[in-house]
């Protein structure tokens, strides 16, 4: 049996449950339901015809149409001329709403597609989300969709506080196995008890089973995830960003390859495949970035390979990937220097790693699986 999504049991009853309301609306161009068709035209109807209003739309990092790239600096409010309605960005001056923006909304819906990695930042800016209306009490609605990896597997220690930013804000694991209605009732449980929340929840849904498994829709959340199979390498991979090695931004297969003008994709990929790493294999290969990192120079690296995604560890496998080109190549490698992601005193590999210690086990040639070993005795999902 298919999933149903939150947005599709909110479609079914005619969103009987906000008629009369002034709703805010949280939102992409993946927020579609499962005959893909976005969230904004399904409700403009009924917002048409007086049911409710949308009262404003906000757009999570890329924006609401995912037209921007990461770590853009994006628009902060205008009047969409398809719509009419106001749109504002929180992923610019502003993360979290500000009491302005909220001003007269009765509720606040949230639909955005999580890929289960603790980097993503849809998941931070439903926690700032939350924040901000438990100061207004405003009640939140989550319509809830499926982790697209799997809401079974996790990988990696808790993020230590010391290292927070907008890439964890509170402590998850990298690889966390939540969707994201279930990590905002553990917000709510933890940091905004004020808060009114309502998960509409996702039904029929085997937890062991990724996005492309159980018949839940699959459309970009943002411009360099293009697959499920990228959002399955992504929590290791995203590690890239915190080196100037390339994560193959503007090529069709980000974060599964990886390299540098420096590397020799035969050697690297000859060392990867000799670690015996599960799920995956590698491949040589060479890439031509079309901007930021390594932009239009010839890259030579690897391409990732998942084999078997059960047995896959995706932070073990990037993780080892950063040590490999270190061991190889050490006068080349070179971590990325602040700033990162908003923050300026914290090297972004630590942010992203959620630690300092684990790039000093990456950097040593220590044994990774006991580096990361999970310390999540408080964390369930």
């Amino acid at each position: 049996m298919d999933v149903v999504l939150g947005l599709d049991r909110w479609l079914s009853d005619g969103f009987a449950s906000i008629k009369g309301q002034r709703i805010g609306l949280v939102c992409n161009q993946a927020s579609v339901s499962s005959s893909y068709v976005h969230v904004l035209d399904l409700m403009l109807p009924h917002h048409k015809r007086g049911d409710f209003a949308i009262g404003a739309v906000f757009g999570p990092q890329h924006g609401i149409w995912g037209h921007t790239q990461d770590n853009m600096i994006e628009w902060e409010g205008y009047e969409d001329p398809r719509t009419g309605l106001t749109f504002f960005s929180l992923y610019g001056e502003h993360r979290e709403p500000t009491d302005e923006m909220l001003a007269g909304l009765d509720r606040v819906v949230i639909d955005v597609p999580d890929i289960g990695s603790r980097y993503y930042t849809f998941i931070w800016t439903t926690a700032l989300t939350m924040k901000a209306c438990e100061r207004q009490g405003i009640p939140v609605t989550i319509l809830d969709r499926p982790n697209p990896i799997n809401g079974v597997d996790t990988e990696g220690p808790l993020l230590d506080p010391a290292y927070a930013s907008f890439v964890g804000l509170h402590p998850l694991p990298a690889r966390h196995g939540l969707t994201l209605g279930e990590a905002a009732r553990q917000f709510k449980e933890l940091y905004y008890p004020g808060v009114e929340l309502e998960v509409v929840e996702v039904e029929g849904w085997d937890r062991s089973l990724y996005a492309d498994e159980c018949g839940a829709p699959w459309a970009m959340p943002s411009p360099n995830m293009p697959t499920v199979d990228t959002a399955v390498v992504y929590p290791g991979m995203c590690l890239i960003e915190g080196t100037q090695l390339s994560e193959a931004r503007g090529t069709t297969k980000p974060f599964e390859m990886f390299g540098a003008p420096f590397v020799d994709g035969w050697k690297l990929t000859d060392e990867l495949n000799s670690r015996n790493l599960p799920g995956v294999i590698f491949r040589p290969v060479q890439f031509l970035p079309t901007f930021q990192k390594c932009a239009d120079e010839i890259c030579q690296g690897s391409f990732l390979h998942v084999t078997d995604r059960r047995s896959f560890k995706p932070l073990l496998t990037g993780c080892t990937v950063i040590q490999a080109v270190i061991n190889l190549w050490p006068e080349d490698f070179k971590w990325l220097e602040p700033p990162y992601e908003y923050e300026w005193n914290l090297m972004p590999i630590d942010i992203l790693l959620g630690s300092g210690e684990i790039r000093k086990s990456i950097e040593s040639g220590a044994d990774l699986r006991e580096a990361l070993e999970p310390n999540v005795e408080n964390f369930t999902n």
